[in-house]
């Protein structure tokens, strides 16, 4: 079983800098290090849940959400990751908004932000359009921060566009990651992603581009397969290309969901709209052509219709790696004979992977997370975790108005508050390490700065070195101590940078 410890070792050893103070639209504009590291901070987030550790890295802020297209998964994922870093969340309603009545996008995007650490769009439904927003949206706080205006730059997260769905991709990543046992393991492992039928004609283009973004970084042997006059953007199949190339692994187009399926060791059959069709829609939309829209709706489903033998059956499942291959879906799934007559996968094969689904779905809310700790402008000032906290049975907690953290024991006594090098931590903080002594004669935490906080259910003096860290001088301790009197003892980890 891992320990805190373990993530922030990892994290360590991760270059990620760049992630500060910037925002996330695509993949593929990551690097290796920066995504892993996102997996890792939602591992540890996970773990910090589980294990009862607080992880209210905030105490005071705004998510602004803004969805142009239905959701559940990803809107409750949203909500979840900012409660559970101390975020409110606010849902933007452009229909109830001023942008019903004209509200340019930089005015907008101003007004809501003034409090806001992080704002999580989704626009996938038109091609050229979703991306571009979002840009426009950064473009404009970027702006009002430079100009005074806004206190702080809120981190844009992307929910989902029209070129890729980042959260969900890399959830499904995250998920594929431990079902195989780390990064390290997927390189020569294939995964087919494929198209199946719906009677659904409009569905994204997100998900499948997302995941051949995602997944060609990884060495893996990767399959697009659908039925001709189906494909995806053509730049995004060239980002795979590059990165198959780059990585070891292969991407390939097939028009066979057979020959996807044979021996694959992941299978991820979804249904989208052909590209040049949204593009078709998009411009219907822009030109208000409601019968034109009406009439490509009918002709999109009749082509669907003639493909309706796309289906994940039993019998392809058979023809995985060892009939066992790993079953993805981004939900909802339409199931046979339970959602529709007929849809993209029989209901006894969904019904044996409804917990792995489950499962793989449950991890979209720490990636969302991750991503808006990576981003925060704010994040480096709130909150320090220690490196022992995972082994301490009763941890203890230090809080103030503006930064919380856990402390665990150790045996060793140290002489002062010290740095282990200037070596920052990949939370942002600064390893330290301190001696406190323990004393029963007063209600009193004198720290050595002279600033005198309020000791709570504690007849304690704790005496801490701090000539090099003032921040700690805006401390008011909760402690729960369980050594004996007159004891000394020392804690190390992590500490906010000063």
């Amino acid at each position: 079983m891992k320990t805190l410890q373990d993530y922030i070792d990892k994290l360590n050893s991760l270059n990620f800098k760049e992630m500060y103070e910037n925002d996330f639209f695509l993949t593929w504009e990551k690097t290796d290090e920066e995504l892993e590291a996102v997996w890792t901070v939602a591992d540890a987030l996970r773990f910090m849940r589980e294990n009862n550790i607080s992880t209210k890295v905030f105490e005071s802020g705004l998510g602004i959400s803004l969805f142009r297209d239905n959701s559940t998964r990803t809107r409750f994922s949203f909500a979840s990751a900012c409660n559970l870093l101390g975020l409110e969340v606010q849902d933007l309603d452009e229909g109830k908004s001023q942008v019903a009545h004209g509200e340019t996008v930089r005015e907008t995007a101003n007004m809501i932000s003034f409090m806001a650490d992080v704002i999580g769009i989704r626009d996938d439904m038109y091609i050229g359009k979703g991306n571009a927003y979002m840009h426009e949206v950064v473009d404009a706080v970027t702006q009002g921060h430079k100009d005074g205006i806004l206190e702080q730059k809120p981190t844009l997260v992307n929910l989902q566009c029209d070129i890729d769905h980042p959260t969900q991709c890399m959830a499904d990543m995250l998920h594929i990651i431990h079902e195989f046992g780390g990064v390290e393991n997927l390189k020569g492992k294939k995964l087919a992603m494929t198209w199946a039928y719906s009677p659904s004609y409009g569905k994204p283009l997100s998900v499948p581009q997302g995941v051949v973004g995602l997944m060609t970084r990884m060495g893996m042997e990767v399959v697009l397969a659908h039925p001709e006059g189906y494909e995806i953007m053509p730049e995004v199949e060239e980002v795979a290309r590059k990165n198959a190339e780059k990585t070891g692994g292969s991407f390939r187009v097939s028009h066979d969901m057979a020959d996807a399926f044979k021996d694959a060791d992941i299978v991820y059959p979804k249904s989208w709209a052909p590209f040049a069709a949204m593009e078709k829609r998009t411009n219907l939309y822009a030109e208000g052509d409601s019968e034109g829209i009406k009439t490509l709706e009918k002709e999109l489903l009749a082509q669907n219709a003639e493909h309706k033998d796309w289906c994940c059956t039993e019998e392809l499942m058979k023809t995985t790696k060892d009939g066992k291959a790993l079953y993805l879906h981004c939900l909802p799934a339409d199931i046979n004979d339970v959602s529709c007559k007929d849809g993209e996968v029989e209901a006894t094969v969904f019904d044996r992977y409804r917990d792995p689904l489950y499962k793989e779905a449950s991890y979209k809310p720490y990636v969302i997370a991750a991503t808006i700790m990576r981003g925060s402008s704010r994040f480096s000032e709130r909150i320090g975790l220690l490196s022992g906290v995972s082994n301490c049975t009763a941890p203890s907690f230090f809080s103030t108005m503006t930064r919380s953290f856990s402390v665990s024991t150790s045996t060793a006594v140290f002489d002062s508050f010290a740095l282990h090098g200037n070596a920052v931590s990949a939370f942002g903080f600064q390893y330290v390490s301190c001696t406190f002594a323990v004393t029963p004669f007063t209600k009193l935490m004198r720290i050595t700065s002279g600033v005198i906080g309020v000791m709570r259910k504690m007849p304690y003096m704790l005496a801490i070195s701090t000539a090099d860290f003032p921040f700690f001088a805006h401390f008011t301790a909760h402690l729960i101590f369980e050594w004996p009197l007159m004891r000394s003892s020392s804690f190390s980890g992590i500490a906010p940078k000063a």
